[in-house]
């Protein structure tokens, strides 16, 4: 595997795997990567010849009061595990690489309506940084597929409206959730937590799956479900931010005619936060 750091060489790269007829998968992170990054790559790799990884923490998606200097950087341990994994080339780029003019004056992609609710409505301007980094990493590297986790699933149906939109030419391949053992889903921020919150994390992967049974059943008497919910996490020690029963596919409130649904949650434990998600057909 070879790591590059400025777009010049990325797209050197790219250029010489397009002359051979080369088909290209990106995947993008943010780095500190565990199973849940590993399982795109895998599946990038079956779905093209060439696999890029982008490691790149963007600031245009932290609030001003959220975690942009403490988030981890392990970029060594993040080497060995993408060589180990199968990708092929690492693309490093700074901030300065990215935004050359600052993020002030950085022309932006927003996504409107979809990226308002849930965590949108958490982390005003989060998506908006989302949707214009992976634009321009669409933009540079021109991949035929562009792999994300389906544990942000607003973020995931985001960049889908985004690429149908725009009329980018790639596939977006959604990767399912990658959980411990307890049912945590695999996140960057689990490693935020003390030993204490972690024991208590797992309620909130075994609560939406009630919510789950509940709905399988027949129930459509959503924002109780969701109430009763929020009350769960309490009393099991996470503070909820949100649960929201919705469409799948529009993110919308979900109404009693909809047959694919999605539960949507997020909580704090501590000063971490995570979320989660189901899908389901009923």
């Amino acid at each position: 595997m070879r790591t590059v750091n400025t777009v010049k060489e990325l797209r050197a790269m790219v250029r010489s795997w397009r002359q051979q007829g080369k088909t290209i998968a990106l995947v993008p992170t943010m780095g500190n990567l565990h199973e849940g990054h590993l399982s795109l790559v895998r599946k990038a790799a079956e779905a093209a010849d060439i696999v890029i990884t982008s490691i790149f923490v963007n600031p245009m998606q932290f609030g001003a009061s959220e975690d942009l200097d403490s988030y981890p950087r392990t970029l060594m341990e993040d080497q060995s595990m993408l060589a180990g994994a199968g990708n092929t080339l690492l693309f490093t780029p700074s901030a300065a690489d990215i935004y050359p003019a600052g993020l002030a004056h950085q022309t932006k992609v927003v996504v409107p309506d979809i990226s308002e609710g849930h965590c949108g409505a958490s982390r005003p301007g989060h998506f908006d940084g989302v949707a214009t980094v992976v634009t321009m990493l669409l933009n540079m590297v021109q991949p035929d597929f562009a792999l994300f986790g389906e544990k942000d699933l607003q973020q995931l149906t985001i960049i889908r409206k985004l690429v149908r939109d725009l009329m980018l030419p790639v596939e977006i391949i959604g990767v399912a959730i990658v959980r411990d053992r307890d049912g945590l889903a695999k996140s960057s921020r689990n490693g935020y937590l003390s030993i204490e919150d972690r024991a208590l994390a797992p309620a909130l992967y075994k609560i939406l799956q009630t919510i789950e049974k509940d709905l399988q059943s027949g129930d459509t008497h959503f924002a109780r479900l969701s109430e009763h919910a929020k009350t769960e996490l309490l009393n099991a020690g996470l503070r909820p931010d949100y649960v929201n029963i919705v469409n799948s596919q529009t993110l919308k409130p979900a109404t009693a005619d909809d047959r694919e649904l999605a539960i949507l949650a997020a909580v704090f434990l501590g000063t971490t936060r995570l979320i989660d998600n189901i899908s389901l057909i009923r």
